[in-house]
């Protein structure tokens, strides 16, 4: 009986027609990057679980998708363990590598690997998947892949403003209608600092995060289950709620973290910030959102996330400063700051709103029907001369019925077909026909090419 094909859960397959949309979004995004200066990298799919693990809090380590060891790995467990079943202690003695959960720590395992070999500051992009064990819903999958876009280097409040500057750019040209949120993780510590829950800054931003998901009664209950004290939660109600726009919002955080050294700087580095976005021509709305957390560990300065104002969707980009993660691999000291493009939800928004060009590249624009040897050869020189004037063309492979041939050109959205028979050939030229108005049009090879690469 034969094998019913299917995909994981979480993954998908792409059409040509798909692929080609999803192409429109890199090479978008790519286009900006490039701009700006940054350069290309790519890391392998799967890293050490030494160097995942740990980076991305505790939600995020349950959700690494783990490599088993290869060979007779179970000989190797003691007997001991296999009969306690327990998963945490048998995961190391099982598995050494895993895939990829994003790709900033992998970026800064590379920049410590190639420290010598790379220029600091140094701007990189890089456009790879990245797999999560997360319960796949909507917009939400298994496998997906970020296109990200770092600076690592430099302390300097420029680079997040010039971040923002991307971000505008991309939605700009891909027409999304987008709000950029700022938070900053200094601020979150100083909260947790006058509310007297230092040690508890992980599980405050990890709840605070989930505010506008579940609500400000649900979060508080986390808070509570998560063993923040009551008294705690009661003073960090009026923060989360502060009102007003932006200056409003500083002036009332400089009061309220007025007694935490590092909440106040935090505030400063938000008012550079502002600062430099004031004299950029920005499309996007800006705006500080005290309730962003973005629960990643690693972030230690401006918090950056990205929705769009045209439908109901969680967030397409977003990032922030990390003062320190190469110092887990052993170059201590090195400030990076880098965003992160969610390409699946790009693309549901933009297939959504109806946003894709109508011809969003590599479509064949050219087909020579096929009427037998003869017509083959008399077309093929004409055919090679077509590809290397870049116009896309292609000859259907056998001398099939007409209308099959133009049932075929139909389905792939052709939009010239030509036609080469025995008049044609004996005054050595063409017939062109433009499959969308019917027009049809005796001409030359280099009539020909000149008419298509117009169109």
């Amino acid at each position: 009986m034969a094998q019913k094909p299917s995909i994981p859960k979480g993954t998908r397959d792409f059409s040509p027609s798909e692929v080609r949309k999803r192409n429109y979004i890199f090479d978008t995004i790519k286009e900006v990057f490039r701009l700006y200066g940054f350069q290309p990298i790519e890391t392998p799919a799967m890293e050490n679980l030494s160097t995942l693990m740990g980076k991305y809090g505790e939600e995020g380590d349950k959700l690494l998708f783990k490599i088993l060891n290869s060979g007779d790995f179970i000989s190797k467990v003691p007997d001991e363990l296999l009969d306690e079943k327990d998963s945490n202690k048998l995961t190391p003695k099982l598995s050494e590598k895993g895939l990829r959960y994003d790709l900033t720590v992998p970026f800064a395992r590379f920049v410590v690997q190639y420290r010598n070999d790379i220029v600091f500051p140094f701007r990189r992009y890089q456009i790879q998947p990245v797999w999560r064990a997360d319960r796949p819903q909507k917009g939400r999958y298994r496998e997906f892949f970020q296109c990200d876009v770092d600076v690592i280097g430099s302390d300097s409040m420029l680079n997040e403003a010039e971040l923002i500057q991307i971000i505008d750019d991309v939605f700009t040209r891909l027409k999304i209608n987008t709000v950029v949120k700022l938070n900053n993780r200094k601020i979150l510590a100083g909260i947790a600092e006058i509310i007297g829950e230092n040690e508890r800054l992980t599980d405050i931003t990890v709840a605070i995060d989930k505010l506008e998901k579940i609500g400000l009664e649900k979060v508080n209950q986390e808070l509570a289950e998560k063993g923040v004290a009551a008294e705690a939660i009661k003073k960090l109600q009026p923060i989360l709620a502060l009102k007003g726009d932006t200056s409003e919002k500083m002036n009332q955080l400089n009061t309220v973290l007025a007694n935490s050294e590092i909440g106040l700087k935090g505030v400063s580095e938000l008012q550079t910030l502002f600062g430099y976005l004031e004299r950029m021509e920005l499309t996007t709305e800006v705006e500080l959102d005290l309730t962003l957390a973005r629960g990643l560990n690693y972030y230690t300065g401006a918090i950056i996330e990205v929705k769009t104002t045209d439908t109901e969707m969680g967030s397409i980009c977003g990032g922030g400063r990390y003062d320190d993660l190469t110092g887990i691999f052993g170059l201590p000291g090195v400030s990076g700051v880098g965003v992160s493009f969610g390409a699946e939800r790009i693309y549901d928004v933009l297939d959504h709103l109806n946003l894709f060009p109508q011809k969003a590249g590599e479509i064949t624009q050219v087909l020579f029907v096929n009427f037998g040897e003869k017509e083959e050869a008399y077309c093929l020189p004409v055919l090679t001369k077509l590809r290397k004037a870049n116009i896309n063309s292609e000859i259907y492979p056998e001398s099939a019925k007409m209308k099959k041939q133009m049932i075929y050109a139909n389905k792939k959205e052709i939009p010239f077909v030509v036609l080469a028979g025995e008049s044609e050939m004996a005054e050595q030229k063409f017939t062109l026909k433009n499959m969308e108005t019917g027009e049809q049009n005796r001409v030359t090879a280099e009539e020909l090419i000149k008419i298509v690469s117009r169109s």
